[in-house]
């Protein structure tokens, strides 16, 4: 997962912005290095499942791993939008959209929309008025939407168990976006596929967790109840070239999303305790500074604390050459406009995309009187030291005072 780019020869576009990975029945993913051989990979797969998985031995034992084509998950947003290769822009695009479809990306319903609306063209053509669109796209739905926003559950019960989805939601929404879609050139169908898969990869930019490479793993859920009851969740930990989101793999929103800038972080191996990926950040206890600590549990912790450090790492290497590329203006090909350099954030209130710590059990570091509520042991500096050092960072540490207590 932690492997770098190929330096050996000239790459096409195809081989530049995607990898071979390995993967097995239950999702647990490996991208190749260029020096992988995947034969030899696939003999050592059950030592690599009893290593980083908590899966039962018959599984790992009848588990057959599968050679995948998927994203490069190093290769720049920027430089996935100068591509002009209609076969390689097909292959990013119908990688992005099973993401959506899976959930693996969650999607805000209207975004959701706006993206099956581009999947309707590219399958169905052009929309026309007049023609049964309603009735292709009710017998498709899930082929157009995720699964969860496809049920058409009644009552009360189905109401509350919809997850946020608006009144509507499903083939009425996905129809009214379907009409919306704009065409470029004569509007064949298939005429101007390129348009539509770059359309579709631009919409998918905006999620902060596009081209993320994926992780297992468990926190530990918020005391509740009268006997303060809490156990853990399962989570799949989104990890890019742009920093680390944790994603709650039951409800299919994002519990917290962290830039690299944001986080310290460290990991501790099996040997010591049980393994797990630690995050640090800055937050607040009822208007009070605090730093918080998020455990992580999984097997995968080594691999996903060597993948944050090479991403930083390449961040600082990559960061002179594009901005060297945006002072020179080299222009993309001809006729396509230059991609923005930063869009905004996506700000809907109650967005799937937004951080919900009220979901988390975090170590808070908090100042109450005299005390230092679970300050163990007392620290001027970070809990970790592995951190963004670019003097660029947000992250800052809330140091207490020398007459405090320890909690």
């Amino acid at each position: 997962m932690d492997g770098t780019e190929g330096s050996a020869g000239q790459p096409g576009p195809a081989e530049r912005s995607h990898r071979s990975s390995v993967s097995s029945v239950g999702a647990r993913e490996v991208q190749l290095k260029p020096k992988h051989q995947p034969y030899k990979l696939g003999r050592q797969w059950p030592e690599l499942l009893l290593r980083f998985t908590d899966a039962p031995d018959d599984d790992v034992a009848m588990d057959e791993p599968s050679l995948q084509f998927r994203r490069n998950v190093f290769f720049p947003k920027r430089r996935e939008l100068q591509i002009h290769d209609e076969e390689v822009l097909r292959l990013l695009y119908e990688e992005a959209k099973g993401n959506v479809l899976a959930a693996r990306y969650p999607c805000d319903v209207e975004d959701c929309e706006t993206l099956g609306a581009l999947v309707c063209r590219v399958q169905l053509g052009p929309y026309q008025p007049g023609q049964p669109t309603a009735c292709a796209l009710r017998e498709k739905l899930d082929s157009f939407l995720p699964a969860h926003l496809c049920k058409r559950g009644h009552g009360l019960f189905a109401a509350l168990r919809g997850r946020g989805a608006k009144a509507g939601t499903g083939e009425q929404g996905l129809l009214n976006a379907y009409c919306k879609v704009k065409e470029a050139g004569d509007g064949e169908h298939g005429a101007s596929l390129s348009t539509h898969y770059r359309a579709y990869l631009l919409k998918s930019h905006e999620l902060p967790f596009y081209g993320c490479a994926f992780f297992h793993g468990e926190v530990d859920k918020p005391a509740q109840g009268f006997l303060h009851r809490g156990g853990r969740k399962q989570v799949a930990v989104a990890i890019s070239l742009e920093g680390v989101h944790v994603i709650d793999s039951r409800e299919k929103h994002v519990l917290l999303g962290l830039r690299f800038q944001e986080l310290s972080w460290d990991h501790t191996s099996p040997e010591e305790e049980e393994s797990v990926l630690w995050l640090e950040f800055d937050g607040d206890n009822e208007g009070t500074p605090v730093n918080k600590l998020l455990k992580i549990y999984s097997k995968q912790a080594e691999l996903m604390s060597s993948l944050i450090e090479y991403c930083i790492e390449l961040n600082q290497t990559s960061e002179p050459a594009a901005s060297q590329e945006n002072v020179s203006g080299t222009p993309s090909a001809a006729g396509a406009p230059p991609p923005p350099i930063q869009r905004p954030q996506l700000r809907r209130q109650g967005s799937v995309v937004c951080s919900r710590l009220q979901h988390l059990s975090t170590i808070d570091y908090v100042e109450e009187g005299q005390q230092i509520k679970r300050v163990k042991p007392k620290r001027t500096t970070s809990f970790f030291s592995r951190q963004l050092s670019m003097g660029q960072g947000s992250y800052t540490v809330v140091q207490p005072t020398d007459s405090l207590e320890q909690g």
